[in-house]
């Protein structure tokens, strides 16, 4: 019964230490990477899920979303199946005019469209659509400009940017103030490593997390972003986390 015990309580211990820490005004923003570019973000009574994918299973032990961002319609970030398996009932979804297409009628307490370069307030949250493209930018492109969204999240004093599926394009450089930036870089649907350290070298948040590196390649090298963006932007705070569990 003690070795029992001891293994929950050491199971609960690395649950609770999964999570990041970001300190904001009246409180830490929470972390939760669950896979790929997926995560959730806890500030005080508002819980945000970020792209839900990989099934609901991944959200056990998170509370119910009360907002939830999408930021395009292929199937790792806008996953139905997913949706689907979690109670949003209560939840605002935040998506491009593209996604909530696609969305079922009345399974959500409300769906807001943002475009490119528009913004609501949710709560105590302020969320900001930025875009998020491939270059060249091209009739066939896999994610032309204007139809999917990168989010900047202002909560507690702090700026957070969710990149999406986007290469290294002007807005994203000319981004400013931003505390903590979760970057992609997987081949061939975005950038690659040296495009995304170049980037956060331009902008330079104060943290950054590379995430949403899973391409046809497998896993991009997250070690040589980390040591491209010290050399580069030492002030840089680079956060490796697992965003892929069995890998």
């Amino acid at each position: 019964m003690k070795k029992l015990l001891t293994l929950l309580l050491i199971f609960c211990l690395g649950k609770s230490f999964a999570q990041d820490q970001i300190p904001a005004q009246n409180g830490n923003i929470s972390i939760q990477p669950i896979l790929h570019g997926t995560l959730v973000v806890s500030y005080q009574d508002l819980t945000i899920y970020v792209d839900p994918y990989g099934g609901a299973k991944g959200f056990e032990g998170q509370k119910p979303a009360d907002l939830v961002l999408i930021t395009d319609i292929h199937g790792d970030h806008h996953n139905q199946e997913t949706l689907d398996g979690l109670d949003l009932s209560q939840a605002t979804i935040i998506a491009p005019q593209a996604v909530s297409e696609k969305l079922p009628a009345g399974k959500y307490k409300s769906v807001v469209v943002l475009g490119n370069d528009s913004s609501t307030d949710f709560s105590s949250a302020k969320i900001t659509a930025i875009p998020m493209y491939n270059l060249p930018e091209t009739a066939d492109s896999r994610h032309p400009k204007g139809r999917g969204n990168g989010y900047v999240v202002e909560l507690g004093g702090k700026k957070l940017y969710f990149s999406g599926d986007t290469e290294d394009i002007p807005e994203m450089r000319g981004l400013t103030g931003i505390d903590a930036a979760f970057v992609c870089m997987n081949l061939p649907y975005t950038m690659d490593v040296e495009q995304a350290a170049s980037a956060v070298a331009e902008f330079q948040p104060k943290m950054v997390y590379p995430y949403h590196y899973r391409g046809t390649e497998g896993l991009s090298d997250v070690e040589k972003f980390k040591s491209l963006v010290n050399a580069s932007a030492p002030g840089v705070e680079v956060r490796l986390r697992n965003w892929y569990p069995g890998n």
